[in-house]
């Protein structure tokens, strides 16, 4: 965003001074527009309004009701029984913050204005948007325009305006003409199915009026059958303006306001808008007419007050703060403003995916809200975790009516994507299949319990939650007794879109294990806390005591695949079978572009491809006591099939990179996260923001960095401080308590600013904080993260550029093929085919053919060339081992370690004896037996197993990308040895193999 923010656009100056605590924009440029509507978007919980201008048009502006929306019939070739039969899709509303302006008889129109001087500013603290803008017209005349809007917090549907026009030198009529406008519909969106379709119709508006003392129109959802009524009223000294006319025709009341201008004058307008949806038209009538009066009464000065203070209340318990990087500061505090104000807070409306800042979506609710948002929340504002809770609550009977649909005759089971809880999603492998909602509705529940202590949900709401979804695991699977009665769950989709319908998906069994074991404890607190509940509720529920118990042998004996030959948890019981993916992960330009845009679900299913983070997420979510050494590796191996294509993905990877050592990837995930609507990373910030990465980017301050877990209902600490601060520092609430968290290079800090006193742990260690009271500690020793030295049995190491060169005799060789046969070959192509095996390598050069060629030409081809290499490697000899090969293989025989090959050549056999230490090695790979070739691990894998050392237990040494990446994937760290960044993803790089000391990397 840094473009948008600064001065590039429409009007030029010096480069504005950052503000942490203000999103500022001094530069407008058009194409950038929808994207800046949602950056500057204003909601609060029930009503968005999108950033647009008061006196200017625009197709992508609007403004949403969390409360209305169309249904529209999803339609089917084939339609089988259990297909959700229609959608719920966000419509644009009323749009209310129009102000028409002119200059005489001629209408100001912004693109048709010279700009002078512009600047807008999303004001963090106070919950305000606020926009100057200087202009000459075609007439030549200038003037000054400021427009200042809030959307209050603790007025649900109410829109407040000042807006001021100021002559610099123009002197004759003003008319502002105040307007609601009806007959939006929903933008376009496309063919990308991360956005979602048009909203189709819009909504039919109805009962229009107009006068001088306000105007209202209503609007009817044909499919939802849903109705609203909008209105405006105005307050402006009669000095300034009068009022000259009505108009109620065509979807559009307005209001006409005339004024005399001249040089230096100015004159203001305050505008109220309020929505009152639902009932019938009297009832609309009657809290629309109390809203507007007590707006109008009020006056902007108050409202935006009122804003101010909702707001530094919450900045009083949720302030965070990062020393040395304001940029940063900035897009976490506009990332937190944003989730507070578009978070459903009247337990009522649901928080969807793009908030209230745009309809992508279509404006539904997904698992992540609980899995991301919630947890937010939870420690910045409880009050809002457990009003999102509510809205579960009260669609709890839609989720029952889900679960019949899906043959499930007692239970409930949550859509995968809704607004008022039915099933919205035509897609059911990738939709109805992912089961885990329910497991992320328990989290949430069970985090918004652990950290309000809030007794009373449980009773009232939350208990009845978990026991209905927890009914739903026993039904999706079975007690197995081909896997020794372990508890299996079948044909459910992970949060991982490009591999579905599978059986064991290790998130969801994990989940399903904690949600469980969660739906107990509420039985049992229940059962001994308030029994009479506990009767009521197990009567309407006709829940048995045998039904808990089942729940209970489930968790127990709940399987989660775990690969031993490998080291890490299986996502799925086939994931591991399939090959790798085979072709680019993104696209030529270098430009992120999701897979999904460009091939059939088909094509992504069969391989081992992740859209975003499944097993690493169960890592993050239920990963206590899982070894470290466990985590690691299965980060390593998911790493490298994860091609990040979804938002959620960059800060769950971040966090666990941080816990299990790997602090460069730990900040380069979490700078992915935080700025991916300010950068517009994704290129869909256009339909609005993303909810959960940015409460993805808070949770990698605190989880990540700060190492905040949650555990036996007491915080847990391990903070860390990222190379790029000074230090950081963050508020939470727990309990009824706040708590300040800071770290430096000195220490961590903790004050409990208010409450009883508070145990924490800080890096494994219990802490009495006693309030007021400031205890500093040391950071956590950051040996316990480090990848070296380990222990080890076994080095593998990759031959070409590693233990001598034979890179320019590979180019010769194919450089003569290509020649010969005509096809352009060059070092850059030559690149490509680091760590590439002869086959891989002659596809990649034959790219450019200008005719395809034949397996049988391909097979002939091949061994032309290796015929040519063979030549070039004849008079190879000891003389051509690199610099301290022969001491460090010495070396380490000596130690004990058993040492293999792990090259993609076929001579390399014959060219270890030329260079005289193929007695060194204990086994050499034979390349001819490998089927996938790097960045598949089976080499590595192969050496290992061979070698008679568990994966875990080896290092791998490699020179290409594709290598270090296989290493990985084998559960195996890597040292890199070349350029450190094209080896950047290697957990140590040196620039030769000379540099390779033993020690450094090797315990005893």
């Amino acid at each position: 965003m840094a473009d948008a923010i600064h001065d590039t656009g429409r009007t030029q100056g010096a480069r504005a001074p950052l503000d942490p605590w203000r999103l500022r924009q001094t530069s407008c440029e058009p194409a950038q527009r929808a994207r800046d509507e949602s950056l500057f978007a204003l909601a609060n919980g029930s009503l968005g309004v999108r950033g647009g201008f008061e006196e200017d048009d625009s197709p992508s502006d609007g403004s949403f009701l969390a409360a209305v929306f169309e249904k529209n019939p999803i339609h089917y070739h084939e339609r089988l029984a259990g297909f959700a039969r229609s959608t719920d899709t966000r419509v644009p509303v009323a749009e209310g913050k129009g102000i028409g302006l002119w200059l005489g008889d001629r209408r100001v129109h912004l693109d048709q204005a010279e700009w002078l001087q512009f600047e807008r500013s999303l004001d963090l603290r106070r919950g305000a948007l606020d926009r100057r803008l200087s202009i000459r017209t075609p007439e030549g005349h200038r003037i000054e325009i400021h427009a200042e809007r809030v959307v209050p917090l603790a007025q649900p549907a109410l829109l407040a305006i000042r807006f001021s026009v100021a002559s610099l030198d123009y002197e004759g009529p003003l008319t502002l003409v105040s307007f609601i406008e009806g007959g939006r519909q929903a933008v376009e969106q496309g063919d990308d199915p991360r956005i979602g379709v048009s909203g189709g119709q819009g909504m039919e508006t109805f009962g229009l009026h107009a006068d001088a003392h306000g105007a209202q129109l209503s609007q009817r959802a044909s499919g939802s059958g849903i109705e609203l009524t909008c209105g405006q009223t105005h307050r402006f000294a009669a000095d300034d303006l009068s009022f000259v006319e009505a108009q109620a025709q065509d979807a559009r009341v307005e209001q006409r306001f005339r004024a005399s201008l001249r040089p230096g004058r100015a004159v203001t307008l305050e505008k109220f808008v309020a929505y009152a949806v639902g009932g019938d038209e009297a009832r609309r009538q009657d809290r629309l007419r109390t809203a507007l009066q007590e707006a109008t009464a009020a006056g902007f000065d108050k409202l935006a007050a009122g804003q101010a203070d909702a707001l530094a209340d919450f900045w009083r318990h949720a302030e965070l703060s990062i020393d040395g990087d304001a940029a940063t500061e900035q897009a976490l505090r506009f990332n937190l403003f944003h989730l507070l104000q578009s978070a459903g807070r009247n337990g009522v409306d649901g928080t969807a995916a793009k908030g209230l800042t745009g309809e992508g979506y279509e404006g539904h609710c997904f698992w992540d809200t609980e899995a991301f948002v919630l947890p937010v929340m939870a420690f910045t504002a409880p009050e809002v975790a457990r009003a999102m809770l509510l809205y579960r609550y009260r669609t709890l009977e839609a989720a029952r009516a889900h679960a019949r649909e899906m043959n499930h005759p007692v239970g409930a089971l949550y859509p995968w994507r809704t607004i008022d809880g039915g099933e919205g999603s035509a897609h059911y492998p990738s939709g109805s299949a992912a089961y885990h909602i329910n497991a992320a509705i328990a989290y949430g529940i069970g985090l918004y319990l652990e950290s309000s202590d809030d007794l009373d949900f449980l009773d009232q709401a939350g208990a009845e939650m978990l026991f209905e979804t927890a009914r739903i695991w026993p039904q999706a699977g079975h007690f197995n007794p081909r896997r020794g009665g372990a508890f299996c769950i079948h044909e459910v989709t992970g949060p991982d879109e490009y591999t579905t319908l599978v059986n064991n998906n290790y998130y969801t069994n994990r989940m399903a294990q904690r949600h469980l074991r969660c739906a107990v404890a509420a039985w049992r607190w229940l059962s001994g806390e308030r029994p009479q509940r506990m009767r009521e509720l197990s009567e309407r529920l006709q829940l048995e005591a045998q039904e808990v118990e089942l729940w209970q042998r489930a968790a127990d004996a709940m399987y989660l695949p775990y690969d031993q030959a490998l080291g890490i948890f299986e996502q799925d019981d086939g994931f591991l079978d399939k090959p790798r993916w085979p072709f680019p992960l993104h696209g030529a330009s270098g430009e992120h572009r999701p897979l999904l845009l460009d091939y059939h679900p088909l094509t992504l299913y069969r391989h081992q491809v992740c859209k975003q983070a499944d097993v690493v997420m169960a890592l993050v979510l239920a990963g206590e006591e899982i070894e470290l050494s466990r985590k690691r590796r299965s980060f390593d191996y998911y790493e490298a099939v994860t091609t990040h294509d979804s938002t959620l993905s960059a800060p769950v990877f971040g966090i666990l990179a941080g816990e299990v050592g790997h602090a460069d990837k730990a900040w380069r995930y979490f700078h992915d996260s935080v700025r991916v609507d300010l950068d517009d990373l994704h290129r869909n910030t256009d339909h609005g923001v993303h909810m959960a990465a940015m409460a993805g980017s808070w949770l990698g301050l605190v989880q990540g960095f700060g190492g905040l877990r949650v555990r036996e209902s007491q915080l847990h600490f391990a903070p860390s401080l990222p190379q790029a601060w000074n230090g950081y520092g963050f508020d939470l609430r727990w309990r009824g308590r706040s708590l300040r968290v800071d770290v430096s290079r000195t220490g961590v800090t903790y004050v409990l600013r208010d409450g009883e006193a508070l145990t924490i742990h800080h890096a494994g260690r219990a802490l009495e904080l006693q309030p007021g009271q400031a205890q500093t500690l040391a950071l956590a020793p950051e040996a316990a993260s480090e990848v070296f030295p380990r222990l080890c049995q076994a080095l593998i190491f990759d031959l070409d550029g590693v233990l001598t060169d034979t890179a320019h005799s590979h180019y010769r060789a194919w450089k003569r093929l290509a020649d010969e046969i005509g096809v352009p070959f060059d070092p850059q192509t030559n690149e490509r085919l680091k760590g590439v095996d002869r086959a891989a390598s002659l596809d990649i050069i034959l790219e450019s053919a200008a005719t395809p060629f034949t397996a049988e030409a391909k097979r002939a081809l091949a061994e032309r060339k290796n015929g040519y290499y063979v030549a070039e490697i004849e008079n190879f000899g000891p003389q051509d081992l690199f610099p301290g090969v022969r001491e460090l293989l010495e070396a380490a025989r000596a130690a004990g370690l058993k040492l293999g090959l792990a090259s993609a050549s076929r001579n390399a056999p014959a060219l270890l004896r030329k260079l005289g230490i193929e007695d060194r090695f204990d086994y050499i790979a034979d390349a001819a037996r490998i089927a996938r070739a790097k960045p598949d691990p089976e080499i590595f894998l192969t050496v290992a197993r061979e070698l008679g050392v568990a994966p875990e237990r080896c290092i791998g040494v490699e020179d290409a990308a594709a290598g270090i990446v296989a290493i990985h994937a084998a559960g195996m760290p890597a040292i890199g040895i070349g350029d450190a960044h094209a080896l950047g993803q290697a957990d140590a790089v040196l620039p030769d193999i000379a540099a390779l000391r033993l020690e450094d990397f090797v315990s005893t």
